[in-house]
């Protein structure tokens, strides 16, 4: 997503706990010339969010594109949950999306310019996936957030939207997956497959963008291979 929107002329800052994580990302974008750079925060924690947005205005001079994706997946049984998980999965999946809609809209609000806040949501979100209930109610929170501060912002031209992808295993997820769910996922879904990082990136730039998304907000964008469409 980061590369795309460099390639479309944003000026990309890539935020994050581990700096190792944007080096691939940053020397990508670096070799078409783009514009990218890397701050470290924990985008959980209040401080780190508005360092973060002071940072971004002395080095870059403007901000009007949010893009809330920071994520934590889990997949333990429901009674084995403990409250440090719950916990860690709330700061990162609900409450990192919260401050940064508080503090980047808060700049938003004040500033009068066409802006832009996507957030990153979840098929767990909108439905009852199976094996993921904290995960799941962490990112439904995000999407009832979404749809509220999109009514709110409306008058400002602050457009709040939701990027809901479908199934996009990291490689990490498939080395460790479990061939049956995944096969009953691919059963699942009309195309027979999972997505792919670079499918996120139209949806991306059109929400982003101040015209082709000028009347987009509130809304869920939905990129699952029509794994929602289906029933039996």
């Amino acid at each position: 997503m980061g590369v795309a929107l460099a390639r479309a002329g944003a000026e990309v800052i890539l935020v994050g706990r581990n700096p190792e994580n944007a080096i691939d990302k940053l020397a990508a974008i670096d070799a078409f010339g783009g514009k990218s750079w890397f701050h470290k925060a924990d985008v959980s924690k209040r401080q780190d969010i508005d360092d973060l947005l002071t940072a971004v205005l002395l080095r870059s001079g403007k901000v009007d594109i949010l893009v809330n994706g920071a994520g934590l997946g889990s997949a333990t049984p429901f009674l084995e949950i403990t409250e440090e998980e719950l916990d860690a999965l709330i700061d990162i999946n609900f409450k990192s999306v919260f401050l940064a809609c508080q503090i980047f809209g808060q700049f938003f609000v004040d500033h009068h310019e066409p802006c832009s806040i996507i957030n990153m949501g979840s098929m767990a979100g909108n439905m009852p996936v199976s094996g993921v209930y904290g995960y799941a109610a962490s990112k439904a929170a995000v999407h009832n957030l979404t749809k509220n501060l999109a009514r709110d912002w409306a008058e400002h031209d602050i457009r709040v939207n939701t990027l809901v992808p479908g199934f996009f295993p990291s490689a990490e997820a498939s080395q460790k997956g479990d061939e049956t769910r995944a096969l009953d996922i691919l059963r699942h879904t009309p195309m027979s497959r999972f997505g792919t990082a670079d499918e996120l990136t139209g949806a991306t730039l059109m929400l982003a963008s101040n015209q082709a998304g000028a009347f987009i907000t509130g809304t869920e964008i939905t990129i699952d291979g029509g794994f929602s469409a289906m029933t039996i």
